[in-house]
């Protein structure tokens, strides 16, 4: 049986490289996805039903777009028996079209299934999104995998930070 710690993890597999069919050991097939989006630099639809709308929306749809994804879940992964679960997150991407960077920081709010570890419902709340220039690429890449993946204590990832100016709102986010 899934734990709610490896549905999580399998989520983060499935969006970063871009393989929607890992989302049958996170998602159930009517789960639901809410969308806060709280930047101009990014969007995505307020509501998805269903794992296979999530899969298009969150994997297809996004490897489109990006490549070079890294998700961090910040703390400590949920208790097995957890029915829900809270916790930041950050990511780091490029546009495959024109290199440019993201780096964007907020919330995943999860619920479970209890008898099956899956994810019934994720909200997902996106606080911040920077752009930034194809030259800071290598130096936010080397920082994103030094870290702890996908779990990580956002200490590690505070002090580790490459000192762009761009991403001062993200890391003050990350410290709150």
């Amino acid at each position: 049986m899934p734990t709610t710690a490896r549905s999580i993890e399998k989520y983060i597999l499935a969006k970063d490289g871009n393989r929607p069919d890992l989302l049958r050991q996170c998602f159930t097939p009517d789960a639901t996805l809410e969308m806060v989006v709280r930047t101009g630099v990014i969007s995505f639809p307020p509501h998805v039903n269903g794992r296979a709308g999530i899969a298009d929306i969150l994997v297809r749809r996004f490897g489109q777009c990006y490549e070079n994804v890294y998700t961090f879940c910040l703390g400590e992964p949920p208790k097995t028996e957890a029915t829900v679960h809270t916790c930041k997150w950050l990511v780091g991407m490029s546009v495959k079209e024109t290199g440019e960077l993201r780096i964007g920081c907020g919330e995943y709010h999860w619920r479970f299934l209890q008898t099956s570890g899956l994810a019934s419902h994720l909200r997902i709340t996106i606080e911040h999104m920077q752009a930034c220039t194809a030259q800071d690429l290598e130096s936010v890449m080397n920082w994103l995998q030094s870290l702890n993946y996908p779990w990580c204590l956002s200490s590690d990832m505070i002090d580790t930070a490459p000192h762009i100016s761009n991403i001062d709102q993200i890391v003050e986010y990350l410290k709150t």
